[in-house]
């Protein structure tokens, strides 16, 4: 059965993660990079997220322009999975735009609703205790 890691991002730069398994990991399937799905599905009411990205098990990343859920060389000079190519091309492994249960992590924007409440209590205190430390030295 598919199980992903979701990473939920909003427009205020807030986001959370979480995982889902088996049943509720089914409606994500077959669904592509740039599709608008409503948000119940993974658990936040009254709201749409957009999937923008993700990658495999192995870290392979997914790519929009590469068709189907297939893993590809893909000849590139710039985009998803080049890093520092200064002018030049390279054949790089990347995966399709297609979410299948090879795919381990999702990345998603929240375009309409809020994030939990809870997601994002747990942001900042998490940036607190690394200020703190900084202001000791």
């Amino acid at each position: 059965m598919a199980q992903f890691k979701l990473v939920i991002s909003d427009s205020a730069g807030k986001s959370m993660s979480q995982e889902l398994k088996d049943r509720a990991a089914q409606p994500l399937l077959g669904a592509r990079i740039g599709s608008i799905l409503d948000s119940t599905v993974i658990g936040i009411p009254g709201g749409k997220v957009k999937i923008t990205g993700g990658s495999d098990k192995s870290g392979t990343p997914m790519r929009s322009d590469v068709h189907g859920g297939v893993k590809k060389y893909v000849l590139m000079s710039e985009g998803v999975g080049a890093k520092n190519l200064e002018g030049g091309r390279i054949r790089k492994l990347v995966r399709g735009n297609m979410v299948t249960e090879e795919i381990y992590q999702l990345n998603c924007r929240l375009v309409e609703g809020k994030l939990p409440e809870k997601a994002k209590e747990e942001a900042p205190a998490a940036e607190a205790p690394a200020k703190e430390e900084k202001k000791k030295k």
